[in-house]
Parts: C-alpha cells; structure tokens; sequence
C-alpha cells in the first residue's frame, strides 16, 4: 500500500458499512493537486522528455550522416509536425507547472500551523536537510524550465521556415541542433528537481479521486 506522501498514487483503506461487517472497501485515491502533479511531471514533462530523443535521433539521421538525397515531401511534413506537437507539450507543461502547480507549492500556512504537510515550500524550508530543495532545486526549475519550450519552438520555427532546404544551410542545422540540445538539458534539469521535490514535498489537497475500488475480507 502507498504511503500518501508519495504525492502520485497514495491509497488507503476505508472501511463502509455493508451487511457483512468483515468486510471492508479498498480504495486507491489519489487528491486532486496530485493528479494535476501527475499530468504536469508524468504526463507532459515525460512525454516531452521522450519526444526530445526522439528528435534528435530524426535530426542525426537526416542532416549529420552521409545520406545526401533530400528528404521527401511526407518525411518533411512529419518532422514538421513531430516539432509542433513537441513546442505544444513543452508549453503545456510549463504553463501547468507555473500557473496551477506552483501557486500550491508556495501557499503560506495561517500563522501557527504546526503540519506543513499542505505547504510544500514552507515543508521544505523548515528542516535543513530539505531546504536545499527549494532554495536551489525549485530557484533553478522555476527559471531553467523556461528554456525548453523557448528552446524547441525556435527549432520548430525552423524547419517550419526553411524546411528542405536546411540542407542548403550548415549554419542553420547546427543552430537547431543546438536548440533541441539546450532544451533537452533543460527539461532534465526541471524534470530532476521537479522529482525530488515532489519527493520530499509533494504538492497534496482537494478533492479525494478514487481511482480503483475493491473489497476485501
């Protein structure tokens, strides 16, 4: 059974009143600013994470091997769309991450509160042990994290510009190499903190969504 300080499918068991009293309904829940961690980190970031090797492994092929025929008009089209689609996941997770998930992290306990749980910043302030999370992981998430929507969606303006013809500009594919690159690294870096964070702090509260029910004897 999970603990709920894992912050991505914590369960319990509840027990409800049934005609045998043995008996006993399993439930796997999960709370709502949880789930909204779980889209942002493990739903775009990590699909993010994966369309980048993805990309990179297109680009190798097409511009720094051997092959010197020109891409055909369907491969173009797909790269085209492949990197759009990648800009649309970074942008997702980023704005998801500043604008619902962050707000929650940084909330400001009533003065006297002595469970921090529901306030992950002030959590991981409170214990030396865990305050380098937040004064260096969450500095550096919060500001690198930028970089690769930034990053990708210039690479996309790109191919989206010259598209066959990169072939015809050495300058040009490096530079979007370089960009696919920079925000590669820069989703790791937020990914990694963003991890450990929740690790230590997870981000909890609203609603309770069961996500699977059972019984048991």
């Amino acid at each position: 059974m999970a603990s709920r300080k894992s912050g991505l499918f914590p369960q319990s068991v509840c027990p409800r009143t049934h005609a045998d009293a043995n008996e006993k309904v399993a439930y796997m829940e999960i709370t709502a600013r949880s789930f909204w961690t779980l889209i942002h980190g493990m739903g775009f970031g990590a699909l993010y994470l994966l369309a980048c090797s993805g990309a990179l492994v297109e680009l190798y092929r097409r511009y720094c091997t051997h092959n010197q025929s020109l891409p055909t008009e369907r491969d173009e089209r797909f790269l085209r769309i492949y990197l759009v689609a990648m800009a649309a996941l970074a942008w997702l997770a980023v704005l998801t991450g500043a604008y619902i998930i962050y707000p929650w992290y940084r909330a400001v306990p009533p003065p006297g509160t002595a469970n921090l749980a529901s306030f992950p910043q002030r959590l991981l302030m409170a214990s030396p042990t865990t305050s380098g999370w937040h004064s260096i992981g969450m500095e550096w998430k919060e500001h690198v994290a930028w970089i690769a929507p930034i990053s990708i969606t210039m690479a996309a303006g790109v191919v989206l510009q010259y598209g066959r013809n990169l072939k015809n500009h050495p300058q040009l594919r490096a530079a979007l190499l370089v960009f696919v690159w920079t925000s590669l690294f820069a989703s790791g870096v937020a990914g990694f903190f963003g991890a450990m964070i929740n690790k230590n702090a997870p981000v909890e509260g609203g609603p309770v969504i069961h996500i699977v029910q059972g019984e048991t004897k």
